[in-house]
């Protein structure tokens, strides 16, 4: 949390800022008035690297206008275009950073990341446009157009500042990027940058035009226009590759409908993982499987954002059932009354078609007594649908869900009788961190856990998507790319995906798309857990508990219970031996959540860590091996080049004498880099150490070749 300053006239009040969901509290707040996180003050700022997306608004030619106007219609036309430009981007999980003139900027990705933040943006820069088409239309007098443009990329963020105390959050060539881009959109359209594309490309229908030339920027800057959205927000178009290493789970989920279809059975499965698992994939799968068989397969999904109503998924269902497809409210309703007279829903059709278009969020004179009536109306219309046909509700994401959303789900789970009715939900596990007791209680309740793919099923989809891209010259790097994947569906997509655009793009860096997604999860933490996960990163794959101790000395007490919690949450795991003695170790369980919360740090930051754990491993000695090289990271990303020189010389020696011999040639190497140009001796001595290494990497090498020709003599 960020303690924020605002001066008044009599006094100087102080603010805390959530770091959960960015609401200002009173100082004398000890938790956040809007999401209840536990508010933690601080002195000073905290700064975080991130990917975000920056939007830039501006309305073309207004400036020549307000000449013409008295500045009080000037002000009075800006505040309506300022609200309107807010309550967009705000609707889209964005931010505004300041408003200029008639010029908006938001960032997209902080202070919370939400996984698909570039979406967000696109789709918010869209809204905005057509809401000042919207006021252009009832006042043609205005001639409003505008500009817009986004672009996703590394920024430094400044997470206590107060954009309208004039203190900016984010800095860094996105920003001057994307403002480079918003003056030169064409009128009335959205350009977009090039990692905004690559990350949206899939959910957002864009056309490419010539590069531009950008001032101030060496290379032309590629762009493309948003034309349209392909899908509805928070929908992913699934890769055309074949479903892998999911059979177990999909045969039984199978398996559980047909039991459904067969017993008229209402159940309730869960299907739980982290983003980009496969979750929704494996429902899409159960559902083309349900209509195979005859069955009635309904999709909604709670998005997080935009026009969602508290039973948005639900809404969703009910509009497919009825045939509602942008109809206007009263004809909306007039044919969810039609649907519900047409199933004999109950002997009034009409009171149970209001119920359920109360809850649906359409407009309906009058209201409903009690939650408990609106609820058994919904039970009554579902069962009579499920009684026309074996029925699947898919709730997809229910961790974004209103609460009463989850209540519906649990109440139809434990009500519904004597239809087929399979309730499947798909969510992060998150949930059960707002939600312990979801599906508790319930006679037919399932869950699924969703792990990561194994190596030969990982390795077996980047084949796939290799192929599916013409990437057949690079088949040999798949079980590399697998490997730095996590096992993860979407990242593997994503890697395979950049490196089908590596002509364009730097295909060693970590996609935009895939470290937004992690962001999000360790975002989703609680703030000191979070923490620990951003220290440990700093130690590495492999850390211990005095490590994190050393580093912040304040939280000793407390550091048992937030590393048992991050185990629980399936970030890391205990090992049951630890190369310290007396020392607990501890494991990252997926590399990429490391590498995520090591970028994220500032370099100041960083260099502090790598300091400090480099003096607590001097003093605990690991064992001999890897110690030399591993100290020698630690002081050479600390800032202390000579520490590093003398460990890098002395991991070379115990890598030489072990016939290692290519990577002491290395460790020379990197020595070699670190020793000053005026230290002519030592780069002399580390020269000679070098040739020799190498020349006896290139015998051993010739060795291993001579005795391979050889063996295969002999078995020939």
């Amino acid at each position: 949390m960020g303690v924020l300053t605002r001066q008044c006239p009599a006094t100087l009040h102080r603010m805390v800022r959530c770091t959960a969901c960015g609401e200002e509290n009173s100082e004398r707040a000890r938790f956040c008035q809007a999401c209840g996180t536990p508010l933690e003050a601080s002195s000073g700022t905290r700064q975080e690297r991130r990917v975000v997306s920056v939007l830039f608004v501006d309305l073309v030619g207004f400036t020549s206008k307000s000449e013409q106007l008295d500045p009080e219609d000037v002000r009075s036309f800006l505040t309506v275009y300022y609200e309107r430009a807010r309550a967009e981007i705000e609707r889209f999980g964005g931010r505004v950073e300041k408003f200029i003139g008639d010029a908006v900027m938001a960032v997209f990705g902080a202070p919370v990341a939400f996984g698909d933040d570039p979406e967000r943006a696109v789709r918010a820069a869209m809204a905005v446009r057509d809401s000042i088409a919207d006021m252009d239309r009832a006042d043609p007098l205005l001639e409003l157009r505008v500009r817009a443009a986004v672009n996703t990329g590394e920024a430094i963020v400044e997470l206590s500042a107060r954009p309208d105390a004039g203190v900016a959050m984010v800095a860094g060539d996105v920003v001057n990027t994307a403002s480079r881009l918003q003056s030169n959109a064409p009128i009335n359209e959205v350009l977009v940058g090039e990692e905004t594309y690559a990350s949206t490309r899939t959910v957002i229908e864009y056309r490419p035009i010539e590069p531009i030339a950008a001032k101030g920027k060496t290379d032309p800057v590629r762009a493309w226009v948003a034309v349209a959205p392909l899908v509805e927000a928070g929908e992913r178009v699934f890769s055309e590759v074949p479903l892998v290493g999911r059979d177990e789970e999909l045969a039984n989920l199978r398996s559980l409908w047909d039991m459904v279809s067969s017993e008229h059975r209402c159940s309730l499965v869960t299907v739980f993982g982290p983003a980009g698992i496969g979750k929704s994939r494996l429902a899409h799968e159960l559902a083309h499987r349900a209509t195979e068989m005859g069955g009635l397969a309904i999709r909604g999904r709670s998005a997080g954002y935009g026009d969602a109503g508290p039973y948005s998924a639900f809404a969703q269902h009910v509009a497919q059932i009825a045939g509602i497809d942008g109809d206007d409210p009263a004809a909306a309703l007039e044919k969810l009354r039609t649907k519900a007279a047409a199933l004999t829903v109950a002997d009034d059709p009409n009171e149970v078609a209001n119920a359920v278009a109360i809850l649906a969020g359409f407009p309906v004179e009058g209201g409903a007594a009690d939650r408990e009536g609106l609820y058994f109306s919904a039970r009554l219309f579902v069962e009579a649908v499920a009684r026309v046909q074996p029925t699947m509700l898919v709730f997809e994401d229910i961790h974004f869900a209103d609460p009463s959303l989850l209540d519906l789900v649990e109440f139809l789970a434990s009500r519904v009788q004597d239809v087929p009715l399979l309730l499947v939900a798909t969510s992060r596990p998150e949930l059960l961190t707002s939600r312990a007791s979801w599906g508790g209680g319930l006679l037919a309740s399932s869950t699924i856990s969703l792990g990561p793919l194994d190596e030969d099923d990982a390795v077996e989809l980047t084949g796939k998507l290799f192929e599916q891209r013409g990437l057949d010259e690079l088949k040999d790097r798949a079980a590399s790319l697998a490997g730095s994947s996590d096992g993860n569906p979407l990242f593997i997509e994503e890697l395979t995906a950049s490196l089908a655009e590596r002509s364009t793009r730097n295909a060693s860096q970590l996609p935009g798309s895939i470290r937004g997604i992690v962001a999000a999860r360790l975002d989703a933490l609680p703030a000191p857990e979070r923490t620990v996960v951003l220290d440990a990163s700093v130690v590495g794959k492999v850390f211990w508990r005095g490590a994190l101790e050393r580093l912040r000395p304040d939280r000793d007490q407390e550091l048992a219970g937030l590393l048992g919690s991050l185990e629980r949450r399936d970030f890391i795991r205990r090992e049951g031996s630890s190369q310290i003695k007396g020392d607990q170790q501890f494991t990252f369980k997926h590399g990429l959540i490391r590498e995520v919360a090591y970028l994220t740090l500032p370099r100041e930051e960083r260099r502090r860590c790598h300091e400090v754990t480099a003096q607590y491993l001097e003093e605990v000695r690991l064992p001999a091996g890897d110690a030399d090289a591993t100290l020698a990271y630690h002081w050479r990303e600390g800032g202390d080049p000579s520490n590093a020189v003398r460990y890098l010389l002395a991991a070379a020696e115990v890598a030489g004498r072990g016939w290692a011999k290519a990577r002491a040639a290395s460790l020379y190497t990197q020595a070699l880099e670190l020793v000053p140009e005026t230290d002519e001796e030592l780069r002399r001595t580390i020269v000679k150490k070098q040739a020799v290494a190498t020349v006896a990497a290139f015998h051993v090498r010739d060795v291993e070749r001579d005795r391979r020709r050889e063996q295969a003599a002999t078995d020939g």
